[in-house]
């Protein structure tokens, strides 16, 4: 039987719980693991007196029923075990998480994934701004592994992304793949304003069924094709069970290369206007 950490009552103090995480539970028993500390407004309190605690840590995994709207940190840094939550989450779910999986059936708020170095983040709602990028002074967003985000993003999503794959089902906002410096940035639905803008290298891929913004003047167009890197990335989706139209892996998109202004090494992939309904 899994740890189960259900919320007591709803309530709109923000709630801290890094550190609460299976690798980090499994050698300790239920009375220790109700004793941990955790942070309720200003107040450290003990992880009995906000949740409802029941079950074992040993076999690495967590579940967190409940309105976890409030609930802030879910899953940050984690290094292995599963979390599953049946809800939605606040701020920095999943954030320098290294490994482990972490699924979220309901939505999260901003920088869920922030400056994560590997494993897998399922989101299946949707994300606020920020996902999978950096803190602010940072000079490195998410670093590896996957971000998979069902629903819509917000803006920055990616900001200064190292490595790893984000995979946005829905549309995502201003500034997508903004400074980014290596990795692959996948947009299902429409883009927001200045997609890729301060890009030195990585793929930002706009496969939206409808047009996104256009790519900055200091993107330039390279060539109509199938890359052979493109559908590689699809399927690596598909084996994550991650939805997303078949059709591409035989579309043509047009790729830009750019952004020029910090050395024009990046890839902007889009599917052609003309394939559009006009």
């Amino acid at each position: 039987m899994p740890l189960l950490l259900s919320p007591l009552q709803h309530s709109p103090i923000p709630t801290e719980i890094r550190g609460i995480t299976p690798d980090r539970l499994a050698g300790l028993s239920l009375p220790e693991i109700e004793r941990l500390p955790v942070l309720h407004g200003n107040r450290s309190l003990p992880l009995a007196e906000l949740f409802d605690v029941a079950g074992s840590a040993q076999d690495l995994h967590l579940e967190l029923h409940g309105d976890l709207s409030c609930v802030h940190w879910v899953g940050a840094g984690m290094t292995g075990g599963r979390i599953h939550v049946e809800g939605s989450v606040g701020r920095h779910a999943g954030s320098g998480m290294s490994g482990g999986l972490l699924e979220i059936a309901g939505s999260a708020d901003g920088w869920a994934g922030a400056e994560m170095r590997g494993g897998l983040l399922r989101i299946k709602g949707s994300a606020g701004p920020l996902a999978g990028g950096a803190y602010r002074g940072a000079t490195k967003g998410m670093t590896g592994g996957n971000l998979l985000i069902h629903g819509d993003a917000g803006s920055e999503t990616g900001l200064v992304m190292r490595r790893g794959l984000i995979a946005i089902g829905g549309s995502c906002g201003d500034f997508p793949a903004f400074n980014m410096l290596a990795g692959a940035l996948f947009v299902f639905g429409s883009c927001g304003r200045r997609p890729a803008a301060g890009m030195r290298r990585g793929t930002l891929a706009m496969l939206g069924h409808a047009p996104s913004n256009p790519p900055l003047p200091t993107f330039r167009y390279a060539a109509t094709l199938q890359p052979t890197a493109l559908r590689l990335v699809l399927t690596r989706l598909e084996q994550l069970q991650f939805p997303f139209n078949h059709d591409l892996y035989h579309a043509c998109v047009e790729m830009y290369r750019g952004d020029l202004v910090a050395g024009g090494k990046g890839e902007l992939l889009k599917i052609p206007d003309a394939a559009f309904p006009q």
